[in-house]
């Protein structure tokens, strides 16, 4: 499986003689602070409504939706990615490909509001934020991104948690939320980033990204770029996995393999000249790290995007 297709891992589909529907077949499991559900369509439909009263983390797990959300254009809903719903918010599915043969399959999390609340609470108290005004939040309009391995992992354990029977399951899974709830909100800060969104609250974040974004085509010296806003290399790290949940080094690796794939929009670009274009100094590690990244090689990307 590529790490940019991170997906949780899927519970056995219920067998077809169980169906209640083949529309949103819905199985859920109660917990203390939480409810799992596990949806699964086996024919094609439109627009299915849904509506929860709490918080919802939903994860694709098969197959494919098409989302209408919050007035927002519909948008392909594939395994390997997550969408937040705010309580009360409708959504509209599509099943453009569903059958017998090819069920969607997705998980609904709905997280008691007064957990969610406690958990913030905590963390601001606990492990507040550097920066004026910069706090542990949810942002709900920022609801469409890219699962993680940290984020898969976590409902991954929720939903063994959630399936148990043993007396400490709410215990469990009260913490798995509190992982839960701090991952979504790196991810969140992650794509505000990527999409040029990124909060002014905590200044040094801010500074280091933009010196690590002005500098990205030539060789980055994380020291020289502590030094440059007051941090020790410790701090530095501490800081990108508090606010984003992954190393400085992994984030300006993100950051060039995005850069290569516009560079390799370009049909008459060799793949070494887009490896040193994007930043990396050796061809060979760019196009490993382009293969654990996106799946395939820099040369399958260019000549797939030729195709399309």
């Amino acid at each position: 499986m590529s790490k940019g297709k991170i997906i949780p891992n899927s519970p056995q589909l219920t067998n077809v003689s169980s169906l209640k529907t083949l529309v949103e077949n819905r199985t859920i499991y109660n917990l203390q602070n939480c409810e799992l559900n596990i949806f699964e369509t086996y024919q094609q439909s439109d627009l299915v409504s849904l509506k929860f009263n709490d918080l919802v983390v939903t994860s694709m797990l098969k197959g494919k939706k098409i989302m209408h959300l919050m007035e927002e254009d519909g948008f392909d809903y594939t395994p390997g990615q997550t969408v937040i719903v705010p309580s009360n918010v409708e959504m509209k599915i599509d099943f453009p490909e569903a059958s017998l043969n090819n069920p969607t399959q997705c998980l609904a999390l709905a997280i008691d509001n007064k957990k969610i609340l406690q958990t913030i609470d905590f963390l601001n108290e606990k492990y507040p934020k550097e920066g004026v005004n910069n706090y542990w939040q949810l942002d709900e309009r920022n609801f469409f991104f890219q699962n993680n391995p940290d984020l898969a992992q976590t409902i991954n354990r929720l939903i063994t948690v959630c399936q148990s029977t043993s007396l400490t399951k709410d215990i469990m899974a009260d913490l798995a939320l509190q992982e839960l709830i701090v991952q979504i909100t790196q991810c969140q800060n992650l794509k505000g980033i990527e999409e040029n969104k990124l909060s002014e609250s905590n200044p040094y974040f801010a500074l280091v990204v933009e010196l690590i974004q002005v500098n990205l085509t030539s060789k980055i010296n994380l020291k020289v770029v502590a030094e440059t806003v007051g941090l020790s290399m410790t701090s530095l790290y501490r800081l990108f996995k508090k606010e984003i949940g992954i190393s400085p080094v992994e984030y300006i690796i993100l950051e060039r393999i995005k850069l290569a794939k516009q560079l390799l929009q370009d049909q008459s670009m060799y793949v070494k000249n887009v490896s040193y274009e994007a930043g990396f100094e050796d061809a060979n590690y760019f196009i490993r790290a382009f293969k654990l990244h996106e799946g395939i090689t820099p040369k399958q990307y260019q000549q797939l995007n030729n195709q399309a």
